[in-house]
């Protein structure tokens, strides 16, 4: 059976309880697949929290300790956290727990600096999801997007995370130029964008966003305190209203090829996301 976690909000990005399987049509390719189980339920959940420490996110750090500290506010007691923080280097600063307040904590103590290895510190956590407990499973990405340090491709990293069976959920915070809310710290010492920086400028944002519709979970753009706080708290409901879609897939298949899905609903003016496909085992 596949499995296709699904969240569906309404234009403001809240949550939409309540539905129910025959609100919802499920397409393998072309073909529409009949639907064999339906579960909504607040479901214990494993994630694993992406934090940007690097010296981008001098201006924003605040910021994005402040999205952590919303986001640990609507957890379930039975949830699990895994933390990494991106610097010069990946940092698995904890394992799998269920202490919240520990990790808060750590994540107070935490200054900026250093380079920015963003897209190795996703592709470790990604990897470091396949020792979750619960089988319900969601990375969220705290960064404002840039990379200058990463060994790993977006290439590597997509298809690691289409593989990976995790929801990706982003809040890139500031503006995405490294410059903080005010653009006044720049990405280089410099004090004109070359370039190279420009292009970046603008990549990273799009692969955060690119990584949660492909995965099936939220982005947001957030610029302060009180959009950021917002954010955390719908995607903290996201995770907790849930809708999980299974279907039997077809058949014959050659293994290894990718299987684009898509999930629609009935429900007028609401948005689905959901996974956009799997690798055929």
């Amino acid at each position: 059976m596949v499995l296709v976690p699904v969240t569906v909000t309404d234009r403001n990005g809240k949550s939409i309880e309540g539905l129910r399987a025959e609100n919802f049509n499920v397409f393998e390719g072309q073909t529409p697949r009949r639907i064999v189980s339906f579960t909504a339920e607040d479901a214990p959940c494993s994630v694993g929290l992406v934090l940007d420490i690097s010296g981008s996110m001098r201006g924003t750090l605040g910021t994005a300790k402040g999205v952590a500290q919303s986001f640990f506010q609507t957890v379930n007691p039975e949830d699990e956290f895994l933390l990494l923080t991106v610097s010069t280097e990946p940092v698995a600063v904890s394992g799998f727990t269920t202490d919240a307040r520990e990790l808060e904590k750590r994540i107070e103590r935490t200054g900026p600096g250093g380079m920015t290895a963003l897209i190795d510190t996703v592709y470790l956590g990604l990897n470091r999801m396949r020792k979750a407990g619960q089988p319900r499973r969601a990375l969220l990405i705290l960064s404002d997007g840039m990379d200058n340090y990463s060994r790993y491709s977006k290439g590597e990293l997509m298809r690691v995370a289409l593989e990976a069976d995790v929801q990706i959920y982003t809040i890139i915070v500031g503006d995405g130029s490294g410059g903080g809310l005010s653009g006044t710290i720049p990405f280089r010492p410099s004090l004109a964008s070359k370039p190279i920086d420009r292009a970046r400028e603008h990549q990273g944002p799009r692969l955060l966003e690119e990584l949660a519709d492909k995965t099936g979970g939220l982005h947001f753009h957030v610029r302060g305190g009180a959009e950021a706080q917002e954010a955390a708290i719908k995607i903290g409901r996201a995770l907790r209203n849930q809708y999980v879609i299974g279907y039997l897939p077809p058949s014959s298949g050659a293994t290894g090829k990718w299987r684009r899905v898509r999930v629609k609903s009935n429900v007028p003016n609401a948005n689905v996301y959901a996974r956009n496909g799997y690798y055929l085992p």
